[in-house]
């Protein structure tokens, strides 16, 4: 029997659909990217937004007309559990009993009775591993699940639940099994990462501890908040040379006014000194960030002070969201809204902020020699990322998932060009 797996959101997601996904496979369940050839779509949904919402309840409305055993599970369906109920869907879940996924579609083969399956209690952290990822030469590993921070426009905390870690030798052992199956970069990933920690380990010390793995040449952390740079981090990212040259710290606003009412704890000089420190260690250091526009409060001065943060701040890359009202969480009950046309506006003019920040990060490497792990390659091409995530493209058949050294000599849309200076290079 085929099945096929719609992901929405975020890498967590992404992990966890691999981890279904090879639960799946290990019960002779069979993969298949042709939704049409599938007898079951998995969709693991997403609440971030209202977007979002929408566009995985329109999934789940798509599956069911194409006559298929309908699964779902994720944050939207644990967001809008009544909601979901009312779409006949065939197993319909929040975000526990992922790992259980596979045995659920089984008692529904066998029983064809529906099952829907939601818990009030508070959430442990799930077993999860995946061995091999089959569509990325990195790998996501999902270390943390939960937040504690409850920022006043996030719906999150509300369907995570709080923070909980993987243990750490469950981790490590992870991680060991995903580079002995041929995997050089690992993502560490979660909904709070940089609050790993379990047995008295934190993030810092599971960083040490697998870069002593043989054949892990990068160690990438997929976000990671301002607040959780503390003294133990900035020596691992001083002194480890396997972690990567890029950090997504999100920043979220550009005014102290906006980030208090939003419940972030730092103030913009605090989050200043932090990646100041940051380009101390690591003059090359891609910093890219989140902001959210349109929050409540937010008026023209301010919306101008926080593109003029951005620019100060010089980040990679400004990933913009514009605000979404979230019923349930502090920000939606607060007055001074602020009209979706107004949120549009503002969301293009910081965009092409972003997109001048990014095209100075990258042309300012063009002349430079840098090491590029190759992700995909054809007779033509190959197209790999440096440690600072930058995107690469070569005219040449290369060799997918190994390091080269590229001199980059020009520069198209989001992507660097350049020419091989050495093959297949042995850290």
């Amino acid at each position: 029997m085929k099945f096929h797996i719609i992901t929405l959101g975020c890498k967590v997601n992404t992990y966890e659909s691999e981890m279904i996904k090879e639960s799946l496979e290990q019960k002779q369940f069979v993969y298949t990217e042709n939704e049409l050839e599938a007898n079951i779509i998995l969709i693991n949904t997403c609440s971030v937004t209202n977007m979002a919402d929408n566009k995985s309840k329109k999934m789940v409305r798509h599956a069911k007309r194409l006559g298929k055993i309908v699964v779902v599970c994720g944050c939207s369906s644990e967001n809008k559990q009544e909601e979901y109920k009312n779409l006949e869907i065939d197993i319909l879940i929040g975000n526990r009993d992922k790992n259980k996924i596979a045995t659920l579609i089984q008692e529904y083969l066998e029983t064809q009775n529906t099952i829907t399956k939601f818990y009030e209690d508070a959430p442990c952290f799930d077993a999860m591993q995946v061995e091999k990822f089959s569509s990325h030469t990195r790998a996501f590993v999902k270390i943390e699940d939960g937040c504690n921070n409850y920022c006043s426009y996030c719906i999150i905390p509300y369907v995570r639940g709080n923070v909980r870690s993987k243990e750490f030798n469950d981790a490590v052992e992870e991680i060991e099994t995903l580079v002995q199956n041929g995997h050089k970069e690992i993502v560490l990933t979660g909904i709070l990462t940089g609050s790993y920690f379990s047995h008295g380990k934190s993030l810092a010390d599971l960083i040490t501890e697998i870069s002593k793995i043989d054949g892990l040449e990068r160690i990438r952390i997929s976000s990671i908040e301002v607040t959780e740079l503390n003294e133990d981090m900035l020596n691992v990212i001083k002194e480890n040379k396997r972690v990567v040259n890029h950090f997504h710290i999100p920043l979220q606003a550009g005014s102290d006014e906006i980030l208090k009412r939003m419940n972030r704890k730092y103030t913009l000089e605090e989050f200043k000194k932090k990646i100041d420190l940051i380009r101390s260690i690591k003059p090359d250091v891609s910093i890219t960030t989140d902001v959210i526009v349109g929050h409540p409060y937010e008026t023209d001065e301010l919306f101008l002070k926080t593109i003029e943060t951005c620019k100060e701040f010089g980040f990679a890359k400004v990933h913009v969201f514009p605000y979404s009202k979230r019923d349930g969480t502090p920000s939606s009950r607060m007055p001074n809204q602020v009209e979706d046309a107004v949120k549009k506006e503002r969301s293009r003019k910081l965009n092409q902020v972003s997109k001048e920040l990014e095209e100075a990060f990258y042309k300012k490497h063009i002349g430079q020699e840098v090491e590029v792990l190759i992700e995909e390659t054809n007779d033509l091409e190959s197209i790999g990322f440096t440690t600072n995530y930058l995107k690469v493209k070569v005219k040449q058949n290369l060799q997918n998932n190994v390091i080269y050294k590229i001199r980059i000599n020009g520069y198209e849309k989001e992507v660097l060009l350049g020419d091989v200076v050495v093959e297949k290079i042995l850290n």
